[in-house]
């Protein structure tokens, strides 16, 4: 007996469980580099600024995280007294301060990122049959 392609909401579920199932491992990975989950997405969106840039200011941590000023305002500042990141003041704008990772932050982020690897590349997978591509040659 043949079997029938998925249904859409059977891909939109497998698609939802994978996620889920990412999330909560990056949550454990996070734990286990003596990282809030919080915590760990504030690192890596600051490492991983758009353009290499590695920093950004907490406008635009709101908006890539998508949670309020006021939340990750406390967020950095928790992050800066753990000694995960650093404020500098931007030459050109006083009124703009940077944030980057400090040697420690860095080192927690690599580990988790080396630790969460080979469920990056399962997703992305995943990604490319929902969006009926053909996976990538490994």
């Amino acid at each position: 007996m043949a079997s029938k392609a998925p249904t859409e909401f059977e891909q939109a579920a497998g698609f939802r469980a994978s996620l889920r199932r990412f999330h909560r491992i990056s949550e454990d990975a996070a734990r286990k580099a003596g990282l809030t989950p919080r915590r760990h997405l504030l690192l890596l969106m600051i490492k991983g600024a758009p353009g290499g840039a590695e920093r950004s200011t907490v406008s635009e941590l709101c908006a890539r995280l998508q949670l309020a000023q006021s939340t990750v305002t406390e967020l950095v500042q928790r992050a800066e007294e753990a000694g995960l990141v650093r404020r500098a003041q931007a030459r050109e704008d006083g009124r703009i301060a940077y944030l980057t990772l400090t040697p420690e932050g860095g080192r927690r982020l690599q580990l988790v990122h080396d630790q969460l690897r080979p469920e990056r590349e399962a997703l992305t997978r995943i990604l490319r049959e929902v969006d009926g591509q053909r996976p990538a040659a490994s």
